[in-house]
């Protein structure tokens, strides 16, 4: 964990002990700390590091990290650029390690266990992926794409969010778990932002690498009623429509409907398909609308033209990115092109 205060840099190390998850999934001895954290100083981050050296028993392995959190006040201050530097310069460090950023305390944040108390390596944090792949709802990003999205047009990229989630509870009490809360916007010049809960939810239906996701949407004008669906084989096409040197963008998003989860009320498939396809439409246009009011082109519509036509691209930006207004999106069109309800029928299993 890296932060960022008084003018100097504060560093948290998570080692953790390796007999812990050796052959199992599930620590060998649940009563035993999982983790030590380490702090220290330093006015740069090596200087940081240099003085946790002091603390440390054995030589520390950087080519073992598995993940940083920035926190929040590291990417106010504008110092995202010195930790990149930091971790491309050195030998040890690999570009697959995943990268998060947080509004909560680093100390508090690095001690949270996983449900169950398994190894820390299976942590939501550790191994993102295996969450990700029941729901989507931000792409893990390692350095190697941190480092590709900042370098290229539009030179803005998003972290998942993490937080403390405290809404579980054990025999013994309450407990904690890590938690993705949004995606935090950074750009070369600094930290935009955040976007958190619903309003992020756009971002998983603007990227292919998006598994497995749920819309809800009511059925017909009862209040009441309505159907969550599984969507699934997103893909998504972004088309730059460039006239008079100005540019708006045509989004197509391809999705299938693998199961059809809840029902309160009796429905249709077409009424199932059409209440979909209006539900992304609005999530996504809803997050741009965020994220335009913080300056940040979320879904990346200026490398969409950078790549397409790069003469009309350098005539419209102006650092790096075309400017993008809530009206940019010209059109949404969502194309649900299988709906498997895994059942006979949509109506209710008990009826009245």
């Amino acid at each position: 964990g890296i932060d960022f205060k008084d003018g100097h840099y504060e560093t948290y190390m998570q080692i953790i002990d390796f007999a812990n998850i050796a052959k199992s999934e599930q620590p060998n001895n649940p009563q035993a700390q999982q983790a030590e954290i380490g702090h220290a100083k330093g006015k740069t981050i090596e200087d940081s590091f240099f003085d946790l050296y002091h603390s440390i028993d054995q030589k520390a392995f950087w080519g073992h990290i598995t993940y940083i959190i920035l926190s929040e006040e590291v990417m106010k201050s504008d110092k995202v650029n010195q930790v990149l530097d930091f971790l491309t310069r050195y030998r040890e460090m690999r570009y697959q390690i995943w990268v998060y950023g947080t509004k909560e305390p680093l100390d508090k944040l690095l001690v949270v266990t996983p449900i169950n108390n398994k190894a820390l390596t299976l942590s939501k944090l550790g191994d993102p992926l295996n969450s990700f792949r029941q729901e989507s709802f931000v792409t893990p990003i390692n350095v190697r794409k941190l480092v590709i999205g900042l370098n290229e047009p539009s030179h803005e990229v998003y972290l998942p969010l993490v937080s403390i989630d405290k809404g579980w509870e054990t025999s013994k009490g309450k407990t904690e778990s890590i938690e993705i809360k949004g995606v935090a916007l950074l750009s070369k010049e600094g930290y935009k932002g955040a976007l958190t809960q619903n309003k992020a939810n756009g971002v998983k239906w603007m990227t292919n690498e998006t598994m497995r996701s749920e819309i809800t949407g009511q059925i017909g004008e009862d209040e009441n009623s309505y159907v969550t669906v599984a969507l699934e084989h997103i893909k998504v096409h972004i088309t730059p429509i460039v006239k008079n040197e100005n540019v708006q963008f045509d989004i197509e998003i391809k999705l299938e409907a693998t199961s059809v989860l809840g029902i309160t009320k009796k429905i249709t498939t077409k009424e199932i398909q059409k209440e979909i396809e209006k539900q992304v439409e609005k999530e996504v246009r809803e997050t741009f609308k965020e994220a335009i009011a913080l300056d940040t082109d979320i879904y990346r519509l200026s490398e969409r033209l950078y790549r397409k036509d790069v003469k009309i691209w350098k005539k419209l930006e102006k650092n790096g990115k075309i400017e993008l207004t809530e009206d940019s999106i010209r059109n949404i069109h969502v194309n649900v092109y299988k709906i498997n309800p895994g059942r006979g029928s949509y109506t209710e299993t008990i009826r009245e």
